[in-house]
């Protein structure tokens, strides 16, 4: 399942950080983080719970970016 979520991030280098740490998180299959569109398209592998993913993403891309904000 893809999910497309609104973004606030300040940078394309932040925007970097953020979709590889949110790669990192357990559930997520595969994740895009676009910059200029403040747009995080996010891939859930099969049987994950995308709510409670997305928190886990925003935790790990509050670490390196701690301004950030993602519209769950």
């Amino acid at each position: 399942m893809k999910k497309t979520y609104s973004i606030e991030v300040d940078c394309a280098n932040c925007a970097n950080l953020m979709e590889e740490a949110a790669r990192k998180t357990v559930g997520v299959e595969a994740v895009t983080v676009n910059f200029m569109t403040q747009k995080m398209i996010v891939e859930f592998a099969e049987g994950a719970d995308p709510q409670k993913v997305m928190k886990a993403v925003k935790k790990a891309c509050k670490k390196v970016e701690p301004d950030c904000e993602i519209e769950l």
